[in-house]
């Protein structure tokens, strides 16, 4: 660890499990505060209770609800824990209910809108509220391979919502560049998480995905990390409303 984030506060969604939980707690062991947040209150407390004494801090927050954000924010901000790094990672892919649009419910559609990319609307609203109070600071939305090109064809509701996602980013990092707020998007290929369960323990999708990545492997957690860490540091002070692809190389195919 390089200490490369001492003296910032960061919050990163979906921080209980993942990816998210992965982020946050390399962000702790390179210096930062950092807060876990997450709609499961005891897995975000457990995993801030493990971070370096006095670097974690845990909320519970569902992202797709507005009051439960704006409050999250504000509880933060009363006590001093006003986030200058803000990491949108939370997210939903809905296996066996997301489909090619001709079967896809408007249910399970919603759903994923709401969560994705809603859900990711409201975290950066209330962030850069707090950052233009307090001088500016730095947005990572999490991304994905299927809002570039068609690799996610189906998974209608998800791919769209990443899409969302990756224009969200491009233009509030074009509106809020002059008040010192970076927004950069990172786009994760294949990673093994809880959250794709249905293709790792089916062995025979998994060596299909595996097969399209060049670097001939699934990617971790952990290799999302150092990017993140990147864009959270004053080393990234000149990037802003770009993608960062960290997916083996699947997107150059």
């Amino acid at each position: 660890m390089t200490d490369r984030l001492t003296g910032k506060t960061a919050l990163v969604t979906g921080a209980a499990t993942g990816i998210g939980l992965s982020v946050a707690s390399r962000f702790a062991a390179e210096g930062a505060r950092v807060v876990f947040a997450d709609r499961d209150g005891d897995g975000a407390g457990a995993a801030a209770a493990a971070a370096p004494e006095g670097r974690g801090r845990a909320v519970t927050m569902d992202i797709s609800d507005e009051p439960a954000v704006e409050g999250a924010f504000a509880e933060l901000a009363a006590a001093g824990w006003s986030p200058d790094v803000v990491v949108a990672n939370a997210g939903v892919q809905l296996f066996g209910k997301d489909a090619r649009i001709a079967d896809l419910d408007l249910e399970h559609w919603r759903q994923t809108i709401d969560v994705n990319l809603t859900g990711t609307f409201l975290t950066v609203k209330h962030a850069v509220r707090g950052m233009l109070l307090n001088g500016g600071g730095s947005i990572i939305l999490t991304g994905s391979p299927t809002g570039l090109n068609g690799e996610g064809a189906d998974f209608t509701a998800y791919s769209a919502s990443k899409a969302g996602i990756h224009g969200l980013a491009r233009t509030v990092a074009a509106a809020y560049a002059k008040e010192n707020i970076r927004v950069n998007t990172v786009v994760p290929g294949y990673t093994e998480t809880t959250l794709v369960t249905a293709i790792t323990s089916d062995p025979e999708s998994r060596a299909a995905i595996i097969g399209r990545i060049p670097l001939g492997r699934a990617g971790s957690p952990a290799d999302v990390e150092g990017i993140m860490v990147f864009l959270a540091s004053d080393d990234a002070a000149f990037a802003t409303g770009a993608l960062f692809a960290v997916d083996g190389g699947m997107t150059t195919l």
